[in-house]
C-alpha cells in the first residue's frame, strides 16, 4: 500500500485541496479531500490523472523528422508515406521493440499513462508470417511492459491498396493479411497481452481504402465487445477516391453501412461536411484527434468547434510520434481552431470557462471511450494514474485550479511534469522515467543501423 497527499488534486468532482490518495495493487484504494498530511504519505504539489494516446503507430517514432526533405513534386501525406515504407521494411522484431520502448518512456514522462496501439506492422521483412504470428504484437507487449505503460492493442487489418479491393503496394507487405490470416492474428494478440496488467484489445480495420466491406463485416466481430478503431476521411484525396469508389464519402459511408456505435473511434475525420459531423456525433463514437501528425503530414483541420457543439466526444493520439506530449496535441488541437476560426478560446465551451481545462477533460473521458476503460481519474476503482506537476516552475508560479492547466498546456508543456505512477508504480521521477537512459542506448544503436 502507498498513501501520497497532494496539495491540490484535480478529482471528478472537481479541484480540491489537501487529498490524501491510498493506492493498493495497482489501483486507487481511497481519496480523502481535506485530509492532513500523515506520516508515511509522499507529498507532492499538484496532482492530475494521466491520459490516454488513443492513436499510435509505435514503429514511426524511429524515422521522426527523416520525411523532412522536399522531393522534385509537391509533398503530401502520400509521398511522406513512402518514407514510412522504406523505414517499415527495414525493421526488425528486435527494433520495433527498441523503438516502441524508447516511445512508451517518452509518453510517460509527458503525462500519458495508456497507449492504444494500432498496430499493422506484422510480418518478416519479405512479407511472409512469422513462424509465431504474433511475433509484433509480442514486442509491443514487451515495451508497455519494461515502460509500465498500460496498453489496449489494436491489431490492424489491411489487405488491399486502394478502394474496391485493389491490389496492395509492394511496400504494404508487412502489413497484409487475409481474413483467416487475421483471425489467427488476433488469436496471437490475445495471448501476447495475456499476462500484461491492465492491457486489453480491440481491432482497428486500417481504412475503407485497404479493407473491402465484406472483408469489415467479417472481422468487426473479433473484436468480441472490444474498441473498433478505423483511420476515416484524413485526406482530400481518400474522400475523392472514396467517392469515385462509392459515391459517398468515407464517414458518410461508415455511418450507413457500418455499425458505428459507442465501442467505435473514427480517427482523424478531418474532411467532413456538416452533416456527417451532426451524425458521427450522434453515434457516441469517439473522434480521434491527433493534431500534431494531422498538421506534420498536411492533412487539414478537422471541425471541432462544430462536433462538440453537436454532442461529440473526441480524444487525442500521438499517431506518428513525431512529437509526443498531452500539452503539445492540446495546444495544436486549439491553436488549429484558432486559425480556422481567427477567434481565441475556441474550445473552452462557453464564457468563463478555463480552454485547458475543457480540452482536458474532454480528451480524458473520450481516451476512456475510445480505450474500452470504464473507471478513469483520480478516483477509487481507477488505474493508479497519477500526474504531478512542478509547481516551481515559471509557468504555473503562483497559479491555482484550472489556471495550473491552461499554464501548463499553453505555456510550460512537458518541461512542467515531475512525477508518474502508472498502475501505482512511480515511473517517472524528476521529469525523468526510470528506464530513460537503457532505452535511449537500445533505441539510438537500432536507429543507427536502420538509417545507415
Amino acid at each position: 500500500m502507498t498513501r501520497l497527499h497532494f496539495a491540490s488534486a484535480l478529482l471528478p468532482s472537481g479541484w480540491a485541496n489537501d487529498v490524501q490518495v491510498v493506492v493498493a495493487a495497482g489501483a486507487i484504494a481511497a481519496v480523502r479531500p481535506g485530509a492532513a498530511p500523515a506520516a508515511g504519505d509522499e507529498r507532492h504539489a499538484i496532482a492530475l490523472p494521466g491520459l490516454a494516446s488513443l492513436h499510435s503507430h509505435a514503429f514511426q517514432r524511429g524515422m521522426a523528422g527523416l520525411a523532412e526533405l522536399r522531393g522534385d513534386s509537391t509533398d503530401t501525406f502520400w509521398t511522406w508515406r513512402e518514407t514510412m515504407y522504406r523505414f517499415a521494411l527495414a525493421m526488425t522484431p528486435d527494433d520495433v521493440a527498441a523503438v516502441a520502448t524508447l516511445l512508451y518512456v517518452e509518453m510517460l514522462e509527458h503525462g500519458f499513462t495508456r497507449v492504444g496501439e494500432f498496430h499493422y506492422l506484422h510480418h518478416d521483412r519479405d512479407g511472409s508470417p512469422y513462424a509465431e504470428l504474433g511475433e509484433m504484437a509480442t514486442r509491443i507487449a514487451e515495451a508497455a511492459e519494461a515502460s509500465g505503460i498500460a496498453l489496449t492493442l489494436l491489431p490492424s487489418f489491411y489487405a488491399h491498396g486502394s478502394f474496391g479491393g485493389a491490389a496492395p503496394h509492394h511496400g504494404q507487405r508487412r502489413f497484409i493479411c487475409s481474413v483467416d490470416q487475421f483471425a489467427e492474428l488476433m488469436t496471437a494478440s490475445r495471448n501476447a497481452i495475456a499476462n500484461l496488467p491492465s492491457a486489453n484489445i480491440g481491432i482497428a480495420p486500417h481504412s475503407l481504402r485497404a479493407v473491402t466491406p465484406d472483408e469489415l463485416r467479417a472481422i468487426i466481430p473479433l473484436a468480441d465487445g472490444g474498441p473498433v478503431h478505423i483511420h476515416a476521411a484524413e485526406q482530400v484525396k481518400e474522400v475523392e477516391d472514396c467517392l469515385a469508389w462509392s459515391s459517398q464519402r468515407p464517414v458518410q459511408w461508415l455511418l450507413e453501412h457500418a455499425p458505428v456505435d459507442h465501442r467505435w473511434c473514427l480517427i482523424h475525420a478531418t474532411h467532413t461536411t456538416d452533416e456527417e459531423v451532426a451524425a458521427f456525433a450522434k453515434t457516441g463514437a469517439v473522434a480521434g484527434l491527433c493534431p500534431i501528425t494531422e498538421a506534420s503530414l498536411g492533412d487539414g483541420i478537422f471541425p471541432a468547434r462544430e462536433f462538440l457543439d453537436a454532442g461529440g466526444l473526441f480524444g487525442v493520439g500521438t499517431d506518428s510520434n513525431v512529437l509526443v506530449g498531452i500539452a503539445d496535441e492540446l495546444r495544436q488541437l486549439e491553436y488549429g481552431q484558432r486559425l480556422r476560426h481567427r477567434q481565441r478560446n475556441v474550445l473552452s465551451g462557453g464564457a468563463g470557462r478555463s480552454t485547458g481545462r475543457t480540452l482536458f477533460d474532454d480528451a480524458l473521458a473520450g481516451g476512456a471511450r475510445a480505450l474500452a476503460q470504464t473507471a478513469v481519474g483520480l478516483a477509487p476503482g481507477a488505474r493508479a494514474d497519477i500526474v504531478t506537476l512542478d509547481a516551481a516552475h515559471p509557468s504555473l508560479a503562483g497559479r491555482t485550479g484550472d489556471a495550473v492547466i491552461d499554464g501548463w498546456i499553453f505555456a510550460a508543456g512537458g518541461a512542467a511534469i515531475d512525477c508518474v505512477w502508472a498502475g501505482g508504480q512511480k515511473v517517472v521521477e524528476g521529469g525523468r522515467h526510470k528506464l530513460r537512459q537503457v532505452a535511449r542506448e537500445r533505441f539510438n544503436a537500432a536507429v543507427r543501423r536502420l538509417v545507415a
